[in-house]
């Protein structure tokens, strides 16, 4: 099998992005894992466009280990753009499993895209059961194996747990993020973020992220991070998440709805012999 694809990727947060709008590619779970695996072609996600009858196209979001994803900001970013370039239209609305996403492509390859509302009640993150979404008091330790407490839990189409510590580099995320991610709280499993908060305006990161593991952006994490920062009264309402590749811009606006600015890549066709 030949496929034709797209490669994309945000702050380095790569995509392998297959059109199945005109023909349809089936793919099994250990297709797309082999298509993941930095070893042949290599992504974090691979992400599937198909036709939708009211917006631009839908999309669907698979991780490195094979698993749906729910949401994936730096993704739904790329095929925005790819889209627009072929719709020659500044506007896309992209139909995901958490809603419809409306993205503007703006100049300099930066596209922002509204994620929405983000939920934090316990049983929508979801909890195994009901517990404080603003500290989930659950224990990790740093490098030096000093003990910490906390954790914000927030659902931006997808489980986020962010921890504020005071220097992430003490923390090792390859470590704390599987641990967390497959904690007994969290029947779903969640994204794991370290957050230092640098003034009221920004916040670096270290993520883990659910079933693709450490990824050098991630969208959702930086939306859902910034939210964290002014649920904790930590940041305000205009704040970057930088990670070690650069920054993504978060807003959020009157409605508490999340807003996400950052680059795109340029797009790489790719031909993947399965």
């Amino acid at each position: 099998m030949d496929i034709k694809a797209f490669k994309m990727d945000g702050l380095g947060n790569d995509f392998v992005i297959i059109d199945n709008r005109q023909k349809v590619t089936d793919l099994s779970k250990e297709q797309i894992i082999k298509i993941c695996d930095r070893n042949f072609i290599g992504c974090d996600q691979l992400i599937l466009i198909e036709n939708d009858k009211i917006t631009n196209a839908s999309l669907k979001f698979f991780n490195s280990d094979g698993g749906e994803s729910g949401a994936c900001g730096n993704g739904t970013r790329c095929v925005a753009d790819l889209i627009s370039r072929e719709k020659d239209n500044k506007t896309i609305i992209l139909t995901t499993p958490s809603g419809n996403l409306k993205s503007e492509i703006l100049e300099n390859n930066l596209v922002t895209t509204e994620i929405g509302i983000a939920k934090t009640k316990w049983n929508e993150i979801p909890l195994s059961s009901e517990f404080d979404t603003l500290n989930l008091n659950i224990k990790i330790n740093d490098i030096n194996n000093n003990e910490y407490y906390g954790g914000t839990a927030v659902n931006v189409g997808n489980p986020h747990v962010i921890f504020f510590m005071d220097e992430i580099e003490n923390f090792d995320i390859a470590k704390i993020g599987p641990l967390i991610e497959n904690h007994k709280i969290f029947p779903e499993k969640c994204n794991v973020t370290i957050a230092k908060v640098m003034n009221k305006n920004l916040i670096k990161v270290k993520v883990w992220e659910r079933g693709a593991g450490l990824t050098k952006a991630c969208g959702t994490a930086a939306c859902a991070t910034a939210f964290a920062g002014l649920l904790n009264n930590l940041t305000n309402k205009n704040t970057d998440i930088e990670f070690e590749t650069g920054k993504l811009s978060i807003f959020i606006d009157e409605k508490n709805s999340i807003h996400m600015k950052g680059p795109v890549s340029g797009i790489k066709k790719i031909s993947i012999k399965l």
